[in-house]
């Protein structure tokens, strides 16, 4: 049975092998001239303000999780969108959609508090 793999594991160990050498080669062979300006940070174009180590606002934060919570709805809506035509040859189409609407409506509902707790208005 793993015999099976031998040949991946061959495969996977020769392109592991050969990344890691070229990197060694080109950080042997390549040019090295270490100077304060490339040491910096790079803000676009403009020079480091603060500390990097400062506090994002929640705001941030927010925003991120709402867009992952509405992105992962996406995701499934889009197969139930694209099979919907089967579920109503085989006669469960609106079972199908009412399961869909409520997951809808619960999103919907999640997005109206966000949108009343303030959590899309940046001041």
């Amino acid at each position: 049975m793993l015999s099976e793999f031998v040949p991946l594991f061959v495969m996977v160990a020769l392109a592991l092998g050969l990344a890691l050498s070229l990197l060694k080669l080109s950080e042997w062979l390549g040019p090295s001239r270490p100077r304060g300006v490339k040491a910096s940070p790079y803000e676009s174009g403009m020079d480091p303000i603060g500390n990097a180590r400062d506090r994002y606002s929640i705001k941030f934060y927010l925003v991120a999780m709402i867009f992952i919570v509405f992105d992962v709805e996406l995701v499934f809506l889009y197969p139930w969108a694209v099979s919907y035509g089967t579920f109503l040859d085989a006669g469960a189409g609106l079972q199908v959609l009412g399961v869909v609407g409520v997951f809808v409506f619960i999103l919907v509902v999640g997005l109206l508090y966000d949108l009343k707790k303030g959590g899309l208005v940046w001041d």
